[in-house]
């Protein structure tokens, strides 16, 4: 996970309630493919937009699920309709042992998002007050990407 879901973010909780399923932290890592990771909407939402080859080797943490928290993560990230989830390679970065992991991408991004900043780490906490991360409970139109 790159975003939100990470420990210390604002829907971690989803990853550590247990009636989501299982979860095992495994590590730190980041994507051995560059993918472009910025802040857009109205709501802050960082995205890993579909575009191998530009942004950054994007950092965040491996999680062992079981299928029942999978489902749950696709519900959260609205797989396939919203995001994408698709294998990648990634690299931990205590070992620097390359394995595959689940990814979610935006495919749908809208080229003026390839002109924002580019992230190589996403933290809510860094960013400032009017890019801080709007909770689900707030969003009227996830589909309202800048």
């Amino acid at each position: 996970v790159y975003g939100t879901l990470k420990r210390g973010e604002p829907n971690h909780h989803l990853l550590t309630d247990k009636s989501n399923g299982v979860q095992k932290f495994v590590g730190l890592a980041k994507s051995v493919k560059q993918f472009p990771l910025v802040i857009a909407s109205r709501y802050n939402i960082p995205y890993l937009l579909d575009k191998e080859g530009l942004g950054h080797n994007v950092e965040g943490e491996v999680y062992e699920v079981d299928q029942q928290m999978l489902n749950k993560l696709d519900i959260l990230e609205d797989h396939p309709k919203y995001y994408t989830r698709r294998e990648e390679s990634i690299q931990l970065i205590d070992t620097g042992d390359n394995m595959s992991a689940w990814i979610y991408l935006f495919p749908r991004y809208k080229e003026h998002m390839l002109e924002y900043p580019f992230l190589t780490v996403y933290s809510n906490a860094d960013q400032p007050a009017d890019k801080q991360y709007v909770t689900s409970d707030d969003i009227s139109d996830p589909e309202d990407v800048d």
